[in-house]
């Protein structure tokens, strides 16, 4: 996987559009095997279950915050910007 370089301001405006895609119906797994730069991107975007202590805080926080099938907004973290849907 070769990561892509762009500014945050970017990323956060392509994560708000894919967000609206998926807002929109298109499928949370195609579109994060083709839109991630994250290792999960080859499993659809699924990071697989994890407990808290093992995430970069802002990102657990806003993923433990979430109900089930729900999606986060832009979430910041040192690593970079996501959106997050809780699976289970």
């Amino acid at each position: 996987m070769q990561i892509k370089q762009r500014s945050k301001e970017a990323a956060v405006t392509q994560l708000l559009a894919i967000k609206a895609a998926i807002d929109g119906g298109e499928d949370w797994a195609a579109l994060a095997a083709k839109e991630s730069d994250c290792g999960s991107a080859r499993d659809g975007g699924d990071l697989g279950f994890f407990e808290r202590g093992a995430m970069q805080k802002p990102f657990e926080d806003a993923a433990f915050a979430l109900q089930v099938g729900e999606i986060s907004g832009v979430v910041d973290t040192d690593s970079g910007v996501h959106i997050i849907k809780r699976l289970a």
